[in-house]
């Protein structure tokens, strides 16, 4: 099956499942945050559309369809980007802010907004390799 794939075919598949699995621990965390800011829906509604479009555009190579996920690459770039600036906030807004390092630990994580960021780029590099 996998003979004959170019690298990135099996990029946009890789980064697909990826998003999805992203998208879980995300919805997880952001559901028992009860969504008290309305930027949380972003990725829990973003990450499955960007990862389900991958899958799709792995295996159905239709212009259309690279032009559409070019934009929501971008998109879930600006997101990710977005997010990463949210959960530093929170941090900072935590019973003792940036000097508490148990804030780190158990405060907004730093790394799942920059997943969905890394993500978004490994997309777009697959969508543009030569």
């Amino acid at each position: 099956m996998w003979n004959g794939w170019p690298i990135a075919r099996i990029l946009l598949l890789f980064t697909g499942l990826a998003l999805l699995m992203i998208s879980l621990q995300v919805t997880i965390f952001h559901y028992r945050q009860n969504f008290r800011h309305w930027a949380m829906y972003g990725p829990v509604i973003g990450g499955p559309v960007l990862g389900v479009g991958a899958i799709l555009l792995s295996f159905y190579n239709l212009p259309v369809l690279r032009g559409l996920m070019a934009v929501l690459f971008f998109a879930g770039l600006a997101l990710g980007v977005t997010g990463s600036v949210l959960h530093v906030n929170g941090i900072g807004q935590r019973v003792g802010g940036y000097g508490e390092s148990q804030n780190f630990l158990i405060g907004p994580p730093l790394t799942l907004p920059a997943m969905v960021a890394a993500m978004s780029i490994l997309g777009l590099i697959a969508l543009y390799w030569r």
